[in-house]
């Protein structure tokens, strides 16, 4: 089933305020990353600092942690804008605010990329102490970029991905399976779209470390990568083709890793 095959409508004033609210957001995010880029370019922090064995303060995690949560609003909102929005023409009929019905929806969804950023804070800091990464928060191993890509690329063409990709691709689906009535049932529709979500793009996000995790281009190239991946339909190209390309770049590494 196609969104547009959807026979719910919303108000004007409703899809005015949901793309006002998530415009908002992503753009928020956005700008603390640019914002972010900019002060380390005014520090003159270079891209390939070498690493530091400092021990990470309790300041450094929270900030870190920061960081990355709302760099995971500015990747991942884009591409979950399509659900959203077609959940919010479901929810209407339910006699629900369709606004905040789909921002409990949003809270779920990002509750579980903040889970994640701290699981990548808590890398980071490990590879920070062995020395893997630079300051600037680039890989400084060529064996450790080619282990990200190859690892990412083996895991495109896995199950696990093509079962989590499934449900991202398909929202209307995935929204008439997994529909729960209630403000509560938003936040614990959007806790489970974002298990799929991060089950089909976390290991994508340790490849922000090859080319630096505030590296904007990287990470808008990544944002794209995500998004026009949910958007196309499956079929073995859009599959393999990422994957391959993975796994080629993994191989250049290992071997100038050798």
């Amino acid at each position: 089933m196609r969104a547009s095959s959807i026979p719910f409508r919303l108000r004007v004033w409703d899809r005015i305020a949901i793309y006002l609210a998530l415009g908002s957001i992503t753009l928020l995010a956005w700008w603390y990353l640019i914002a972010m880029t900019a002060d380390m370019a005014a520090m003159d922090m270079p891209q390939q600092m070498p690493p530091s064995t400092a021990a990470w303060t309790l300041r450094n995690t929270i900030m870190m942690f920061l960081m990355w949560s709302i760099m995971m609003v500015g990747m991942m909102l884009p591409s979950a804008i399509r659900t959203l929005m077609i959940y919010a023409r479901i929810v209407r009929q339910t006699g629900l605010s369709p606004l905040l019905a789909t921002l409990l929806f949003l809270a779920g969804y990002l509750l579980m990329w903040t889970v994640f950023s701290l699981f990548a804070t808590l890398l980071q800091g490990l590879f920070n102490q062995q020395m893997l990464v630079s300051d600037s928060m680039v890989s400084t191993s060529n064996a450790l970029t080619a282990t990200l890509f190859m690892v990412a690329g083996i895991y495109q063409l896995t199950p696990l991905k093509q079962s989590c990709l499934k449900h991202c691709q398909s929202p209307v689906a995935y929204l008439s399976q997994h529909f729960r009535r209630g403000y509560t049932g938003a936040l614990r529709m959007g806790l489970h779209h974002g298990l799929y979500c991060l089950g089909c793009c976390w290991l994508l996000m340790g490849l922000l470390f090859v080319a630096g995790v505030m590296n904007l281009l990287w990470i808008l190239a990544l944002t794209l990568f995500v998004l026009i991946e949910k958007l196309l339909p499956s079929n073995p190209y859009t599959r393999l083709l990422p994957a391959v390309l993975m796994l080629l770049c993994g191989f250049y590494f290992l071997i100038n890793a050798l």
